[in-house]
């Protein structure tokens, strides 16, 4: 457990919300130590793996969702230990997820390679990230072979636009409230960007959540606040007349909860998965 923040996904970091702030059980930061879960933990894996033998899948498992597994900040030795528990688990396929896809290829090397049942994946919230991580993805892919490579754009903060070669599966989200950190909101043309973009490249496209927000359309003329399609909030006093913001795609937006806004994208619930291999 424990991480410190690199980008601007990261400040509404649930993990930080719920262990440090919440729980106290780490402190977050530079300066803060890395704690080590419960065996519990670790043992979990093996449970499933003997499950998904007996119903003859293979189940996603999403690893270190208090922490970034890529952390240099995190005992090797720890890492080692997780890669060996993957290793004895081949029936689960592990999503290691991170915000430091350049460390990727040292740190796998360090704890004796990347397992054959992982798949790398980095955060991409906005373009500048993109710009920045999809490329070390890449590069990583190239090096450590993993299972698949793939994006979470969750949350998506800005309009993202770029090449997907060689990436597998790409999931969108929007943000949600985390502690005293309330959601930033997501423009519904950024998700539909990144599924075109995915559809264009026979990529699986996976949209996870729409977060607090919801866009309302212009309808709904006393709604406060409205979004335009590069990521400026204004209120409604700014923009009395939708002629005053020609072509930047402005709407409506209000918080409803990501209970109430769901998972529809244009009506439609995006549930693709990369296909992986039978063991």
């Amino acid at each position: 457990m424990g991480c410190t923040k690199v980008s601007p996904a990261c400040d509404g970091c649930y993990a930080e919300a719920l262990m440090d702030k919440r729980y106290g059980k780490v402190q977050w930061g530079p300066h803060g130590e890395r704690v080590r879960t419960g065996a519990h933990t670790w043992n979990d894996p093996i449970r499933w793996n003997r499950q998904a033998e007996k119903d003859g899948d293979r189940p996603f498992v999403f690893c270190a969702s208090l922490a970034d597994i890529f952390d240099n900040q995190v005992p090797p030795e720890w890492r080692a230990e997780a890669f060996d528990v993957m290793r004895r688990t081949p029936r689960l396929v592990y999503l290691l997820l991170t915000k430091r896809p350049q460390n990727i290829v040292k740190l796998a090397e360090a704890a004796g390679g990347l397992p054959s049942n992982a798949a790398i994946g980095t955060t991409v919230e906005d373009q500048p990230r993109f710009d920045i991580n999809v490329p070390a993805l890449r590069k990583a892919k190239r090096l450590v072979d993993p299972l698949f490579a793939f994006l979470s754009c969750e949350p998506l903060l800005g309009p993202t636009i770029g090449s997907l070669h060689d990436i597998d599966w790409v999931i969108t989200g929007g943000e949600t409230d985390q502690g005293g950190h309330k959601a930033r909101p997501t423009h519904p043309d950024w998700f539909r960007s990144m599924r075109d973009q995915c559809a264009a490249a026979g990529i699986p496209f996976h949209h996870k959540q729409n977060g607090e927000w919801i866009a309302k359309g212009w309808e709904h003329a006393e709604s406060k606040l409205h979004l335009t399609r590069s990521g400026k909030i204004v209120s409604k006093d700014e923009c009395d007349d939708n002629r005053d913001f020609p072509g930047v795609g402005l709407i409506e937006i209000e918080k409803v909860g990501k209970k109430a806004s769901g998972r529809f994208l244009d009506g439609i619930e995006h549930n693709a998965f990369p296909e992986v291999a039978a063991v």
